[in-house]
């Protein structure tokens, strides 16, 4: 049996989107796949890596939990919305100058979260940084460089 297809106006990174999705499709699924913004990894699936992490109205989730049919109306911000014409935002630029990646699976997800944590606290502690980021996983690093790039680009900003 046929389902109905939904239709999702959204904004994504500053910019209108409007999309079809079947009801059961999630949000990771249809940036990647129906938007064509592949920077959210694709990790657990069931929220406990922090891989998709993206912003809806400025509140970090999980992108494989949300359904791409609850976000219409809402706006997104995807790790492809980070750099601008001028170059890369200072989180990105410190996570390469701190060697805060190696793989990149997590590091969207990363760069995402932190953002989302310095846009509300400018100058977070080291404990604070590592809280609002432990719901993002990383096998590769073992985080002590990204504490540091965060605290970089929070000096920065």
């Amino acid at each position: 049996m046929a389902t109905e297809k939904i239709h999702v106006k959204t904004t994504i990174n500053g910019r209108p989107e409007e999309f079809l999705t079947d009801p059961y499709v999630s949000l990771l699924d249809a940036l990647r796949e129906i938007v064509g913004l592949t920077g959210s990894k694709e990790g657990c699936l069931d929220g406990n890596c922090g891989a998709c992490t993206v912003s809806v109205n400025g509140r970090i989730v999980d992108s494989c939990l949300v359904l791409a049919a609850e976000v219409d109306g809402q706006k997104i911000e995807t790790v492809e919305g980070m750099a601008n014409s001028e170059g890369l935002h200072p989180l990105q630029q410190a996570f390469l100058e701190e060697a805060a990646l190696q793989c990149g699976i997590c590091t969207p997800g990363f760069l995402v979260a932190a953002k989302g944590l310095l846009d509300n606290e400018p100058d977070p502690s080291e404990e604070r940084i590592r809280h609002w980021l432990a719901g993002n996983l990383c096998r590769c690093t073992g985080y002590e460089n990204i504490i540091k790039a965060v605290q970089k680009a929070a000096k920065e900003l």
